[in-house]
């Protein structure tokens, strides 16, 4: 992929949104594909392989970018209300405008209050399906951080959420590369849930490289549970967690050599995992992603699915006759994010969350309406909106209402300006 630098000859955003008819307009011509595609299935291979060596994901979301022709793809960590914010995983980029982004432009985002509010995996435009785009190109995110490394297009899609966070995939076409049309569109969608699982098997290893033909060797340097199990959830072999984990028996057992999960349709989920492990990569697709795991006392537990038939990972997978590597942990409790209850609690439009968030974290109404690319009246029409709709009186006044939804325990009344 060329560098970012040499992109100021690309068509810039402004220019797109005049000579582009329509979003969904085909920009490329791709041909047809099935799952079983030899490129698909080297890249999926490549994808799980640096679930365990993070030194591999750079080039492998270069592959990701040929695959569904774009320009640039990462992953991306991200606070509910814009504080924080990281580059998880990327394809090569410029690190200027990376470091710009970290700096400053994540919060600028226009995209991210929806994301927070879609569902997992669920792919996002960022126009129109988010604003007009005659709307996007105006707003600073575009004008200032997109349009200058010649960006046009984006698609994206969560990966994980907490109530204050958000994980998310994200993939970017230049100027040049058109719109994303129907055929890229797919291609992403074939590509993310092999990201999703290979990113939370990465953050429960916590991004240490393991060695995948030593696997099985290597696993009692983790905390989470980790089990090695046949194509019939016949156990092979765990880690000190995992053997821990079965003698409680509260959430997994090993009876006769197989693997139980407590819960019955928990167990036939693994065991739908594992057999989908048997036959490759490519197969299990969805499957045992995020099997939800319940325990006698309540609590919640995750169990993650990587498949040995293939790639770097095949000489664990014999040496062990197992099909896949289940890495078990206990789960956060599940909640809206504060923007998230606070729409569904005062019937907040789009737009308004926008506008709310941008108060929050810019300021008032005239440094937030560049940043939108919106006037300054449209920005107090929504405003008096929302206003109407939370009983807030002035702007301190919404800072404090989401600073109590940030942490329950704090009433708006406590909560400082």
């Amino acid at each position: 992929m060329e560098n970012l630098r040499n992109a100021g000859t690309e068509l810039n955003l402004d220019q797109a949104a005049a000579q582009v008819p329509a979003p969904q307009a085909p920009a490329t011509t791709a041909e047809p594909m099935s799952t079983g595609d030899e490129s698909l299935s080297a890249l999926i291979g490549g994808i799980y392989d640096a679930s365990l060596d993070p030194g591999l994901w750079p080039a492998v979301f270069d592959e990701i970018c040929e695959f569904v022709d774009c320009a640039f793809a990462s992953v991306v960590f991200q606070d509910a209300l814009g504080r924080t914010a990281s580059v998880y995983l990327t394809s090569t980029q410029d690190p200027r405008y990376r470091q710009l982004f970290l700096e400053k432009y994540f919060r600028l985002n226009p995209i991210f209050p929806m994301i927070m509010f879609s569902q997992i995996e669920q792919t996002i435009s960022a126009a129109p399906e988010v604003l007009p785009r005659e709307e996007f190109v105006q707003t600073q995110f575009a004008r200032e951080w997109l349009t200058p490394q010649g960006f046009l297009d984006a698609l994206l899609t969560a990966l994980e959420k907490s109530a204050t966070t958000c994980t998310y995939f994200t993939v970017i076409r230049r100027g040049r590369q058109g719109l994303f049309d129907a055929e890229a569109r797919r291609r992403f969608e074939l590509v993310v849930p092999h990201v999703r699982r290979a990113a939370l098997i990465g953050k429960t290893l916590d991004m240490h490289k393991l060695e995948a033909a030593a696997l099985a060797d290597t696993l009692d340097t983790i905390g989470a549970g980790v089990l090695l199990a046949d194509g019939g959830a016949r156990l092979t072999h765990a880690n000190a967690s995992g053997h821990a984990l079965l003698a409680q028996g509260d959430v997994l057992s090993a009876r006769g050599g197989r693997l139980v999960a407590r819960d019955p349709q928990a167990d036939r989920l693994l065991r739908d995992a594992l057999g989908a492990a048997e036959n490759g990569d490519t197969a299990m697709g969805r499957k045992g992603i995020e099997v939800g795991l319940g325990a006698r006392d309540g609590a919640r537990y995750l169990a993650h699915a990587l498949p040995l038939k293939d790639g770097a990972r095949r000489k664990a997978g014999a040496s062990y006759d197992a099909v896949a590597a289940l890495f078990v942990r206990q789960a956060a409790l599940d909640s809206l994010s504060p923007l998230e209850a606070l729409a569904g609690e005062f019937r907040l439009t789009p737009a308004e969350v926008r506008v709310l968030r941008a108060i929050v974290d810019i300021g008032g109404v005239r440094e937030v309406a560049p940043v939108l690319g919106v006037s300054e009246p449209t920005v107090k029409s929504h405003l008096r909106s929302i206003y109407d709709k939370t009983g807030a009186r002035r702007q301190a006044d919404l800072v404090k209402l989401v600073a109590a939804y940030v942490n329950p325990l704090r009433t708006p009344s406590s909560t400082q300006a």
